[in-house]
């Protein structure tokens, strides 16, 4: 049988485990765990980054080949407005 004294002890242990425990965690697991997270994070806005300026610049080289017309086209999308852009071909005589 376990007497008030060795209770007591054993409740103090387990007091004094739960502290050991909790000041490893908020002291190394905790900040340790907070910078690989940031690390993480930085490095997939890094790569996300790097993905929409390559998407970019396809888009861009895409754009700069399009004619006038063509431009005119994909943005207003009105066959009317953007006859003027047309290129008429040159009649040689």
């Amino acid at each position: 049988m376990i007497g008030i004294l060795d209770a007591a002890k054993l409740a103090g242990g387990a007091l004094l485990g739960a502290a050991a425990v909790m000041a490893y965690v908020s002291l190394v697991s905790l900040p340790a765990a907070r910078s690989e997270g940031r690390a993480r994070l930085i490095a997939e806005q890094a790569a996300q980054s790097q993905r929409e300026e390559l998407e970019r610049k396809g888009d861009d080289a895409k754009i700069q080949r399009m004619s006038d017309y063509d431009l005119c086209i994909a943005y207003l999308g009105r066959v009317s407005d953007c006859n003027t852009l047309r290129v008429q071909p040159v009649h040689s005589e």
